[in-house]
């Protein structure tokens, strides 16, 4: 009978090396959204809060509900994306595409609702729910990049090894 307890050994090995390769990526990714959290309502939430008060002062009480409707906006979408990091971080990396995917049409049809149900209504400022939501998003796009180079976050995990070099290494 041969002996497989080596065969056994490198599969064990490899799935312990998968199972490192996925904990590592789980903890940049739940880092990296930490941090965009932070950075996004560093920058997000002084500047709507001007943008909200010039809507306000420029177009009264439909400038502040436009505005603030446009903020709300921007920072659902800003939270659509963090969620969809939080839940990705755990599933093999070929699923991360469709979570990317899944959250930009989850975006595209609140925006689309919000847009259709507020389209007719006089109380609210239609350019004030524009530049709310501009302001919102961009901020949170900033806070996400300053996130990014800040964290450190690998973009690439490579797996640590405990055997010898292969031969296809360079030295």
């Amino acid at each position: 009978m041969p002996d497989v307890s080596g065969a056994d050994d490198a599969v064990t090995r490899d799935r312990d090396t998968d199972a490192e390769v996925r904990a590592e990526h789980a903890r940049s990714v739940y880092a990296l959204a930490a941090a965009m959290l932070r950075w996004g309502l560093w920058l997000a939430v002084p500047t709507s809060l001007i943008t909200v008060a010039i809507a306000t002062l420029v177009a009264g009480g439909p400038g502040l509900a436009g505005a603030g409707f446009g903020v709300v906006l921007g920072f659902g979408s800003a939270l659509v994306t963090l969620v969809m990091m939080r839940l990705a971080a755990r599933r093999p990396v070929n699923a991360l595409p469709g979570f990317a995917l899944g959250g930009y049409g989850v975006k595209m049809a609140m925006l689309l609702l919000v847009m259709l149900l507020l389209d007719d209504v006089d109380t609210v400022s239609g350019p004030a729910l524009a530049f709310g939501m501009l302001v919102a998003v961009v901020a949170w796009a900033a806070g996400e990049v300053v996130a990014f180079l800040r964290t450190r976050t690998p973009t690439i995990v490579v797996p640590t090894t405990r055997s010898a070099p292969s031969s296809h290494s360079m030295e």
